[in-house]
């Protein structure tokens, strides 16, 4: 999720600078809400490795797909959050992006390249959003206007890397140099490694190789412990001074063997947490059936604002661990897609259709992408995106082979549409733009969370059928793109099969 800068903020919501700045900077930690997820190649049903992220914002945010084309040498990334700018010495490359409506960033079309995949089979999923203690910050300050943050990581990644592993030293080399505007993490993969990047401080980060048998969940906390052995540049990059740093400014903590404790050292500790973090965490856990026990692992508790019952979640008795063993293998695309439509059915007091609480598939879901890699494979093909650009609960992925994309579907919105319709008025009184899939399934999902007990039962079950059929179909698709043997041949059939499954999806 992002953390939009107040003076952005107010610009968008139109809201006095004293006013709204005051209401922003009082936000609780809780008001993060995105969910990022892996899933290891050993736990699955098809030996691919998943992962993904949903992005929570608002129950009506227009998000866009579309392509970045190549550029020349000089091409320069920027930023209107903060003045980070890099400027290529090289070409860049073609890929895809999920971003925001110009409208909402003074006419810039470039904000927030969340989730791609670029011509070389890199992909990413960006950003997680977390935060760091009161020691971290004292040390190594992140000031909000300097500094990479989460306006340009996806463009920056897929327009210069040719690798995942070539994105983290990039990644590392900019904020080495320039520092971070925010905590964030950010998934970056190709055809043969994962990597899990995250700001800790100012100017210091550390990158991780995900394993194939482990599974992850994090929503939003920067706290979740690992172990991780940063002597091993094969598996782990990270800043010069992650450990000397903190050592010097006397906050380095270790584990009770003696080992330097990243998470421990910089996280937020569990009193800064949120219940809204917790809560997912325990939900998901459920869902991948791990599960944290009531009463041992985790209460579920009140919190209380000004006096008065403010919010209900899960508070954990200890810090959790980021990565986990499920509780099962053989896990299918369509259960990992609907993994981000959890709402803590099976979870006693956690379940946000009867208790209210918060929980992964939210109703400010605006964007969920899961990427499906094929370890091994052409990195032209390796890659599937599927992708969502409305709420999990009540919403279908749709396949994409966006490495080699490079026409989208008229039925995906671009970025000329009206902003407009994202007014909630508008479900009832006002159809959305025509040959928009974007718009029709934020009006699908808006109407089913308004009436869950009747049109929300009826419909889940139907866009499930429509997911499962998507998922049949597009092994038939990858055949035929593993059949065939040159780009442009593999480059028609992708925008080929991009556009029959959006519009087989709008029409549907």
């Amino acid at each position: 999720m992002r953390k939009t800068h107040p003076v952005n903020a107010l610009k968008k919501l139109g809201i006095g600078l004293a006013f709204g700045a005051a209401t922003i900077m009082s936000m609780p930690t809780s008001a993060l809400a995105c969910t990022q997820m892996y899933m290891g190649k050993n736990y699955t049903a098809d030996g691919n490795t998943y992962y993904g992220r949903a992005e929570d914002f608002d129950k009506r945010y227009l998000k866009h797909y579309g392509i970045e084309p190549a550029h020349e040498p000089g091409f320069k990334y920027s930023s209107i959050e903060s003045a980070f700018e890099y400027t290529s010495n090289k070409p860049t490359y073609r890929y895809s992006y999920v971003r925001d409506h110009p409208s909402n960033w003074m006419g810039r079309t470039d904000a927030y390249s969340e989730a791609g995949i670029n011509e070389k089979g890199v992909s990413c999923s960006a950003t997680l959003s977390t935060s760091y203690n009161e020691e971290a910050d004292a040390a190594d300050h992140i000031d909000e206007k300097v500094g990479l943050g989460e306006y340009s990581y996806g463009s920056i990644i897929l327009g210069e890397s040719a690798t995942a592993r070539e994105g983290v030293e990039l990644l590392g080399r900019l904020i080495d140099d320039q520092g971070v505007c925010t905590n964030d993490q950010i998934i970056i993969a190709d055809n043969n490694e994962t990597w899990l990047f995250a700001t800790l401080s100012a100017h210091q980060w550390i990158a991780m190789k995900l394993a194939d048998d482990v599974a992850s969940l994090n929503p939003n906390i920067g706290s979740l412990n690992y172990d991780v052995d940063l002597d091993d540049p094969e598996n782990c990059l990270h800043s010069e001074g992650i450990e000397s740093m903190p050592v010097e400014k006397g906050f380095a903590k270790y584990s009770a063997d003696g080992k330097f404790d990243v998470a421990q050292t910089y996280g937020e500790s569990l009193a800064d947490s949120g219940v809204n973090q917790w809560s997912r965490y325990v939900q998901g856990r459920d869902y991948f059936g791990s599960q944290l026990t009531e009463g041992t692992d985790y209460d579920i508790i009140t919190v209380k604002k000004d006096g008065k019952p403010d919010q209900k979640g899960a508070m954990v008795s200890e810090i959790q661990p980021l990565f986990f063993r499920p509780g099962k293998s053989g896990w299918s695309t369509f259960e990992l897609i609907r993994a981000f439509g959890n709402r803590g059915e099976n979870v006693p007091g956690l379940n946000a259709n009867t208790d209210g609480v918060y929980c992964i598939g939210s109703e400010r879901n605006t964007e969920i992408n899961l990427f499906q890699i094929r370890r091994g494979y052409d990195p032209e093909v390796a890659t599937i995106q599927w992708e969502m650009l409305s709420r999990a609960a009540y919403s279908v992925a749709i396949p994409l082979y966006s490495a080699l994309i490079t026409e989208v579907s008229p039925y995906f919105s671009d970025q000329t549409v009206s902003f407009d319709h994202c007014k909630q008025t508008d479900v009832v009184y006002n159809e959305e733009p025509e040959n928009s899939i974007n718009y029709v399934l934020m009006d699908i999902s808006s109407l089913c969370f308004e009436n869950p007990d009747t049109l929300g039962i009826s419909v889940r079950a139907y866009l499930d059928a429509l997911q499962n059929e998507l998922i049949e179909q597009n092994k038939e698709v990858d055949a035929a793109m593993l059949a065939e043997t040159t780009t442009e041949g593999r480059t028609a059939l992708a925008n080929k099969a991009g556009k029959a499954a959006t519009e087989n999806t709008y029409v549907k």
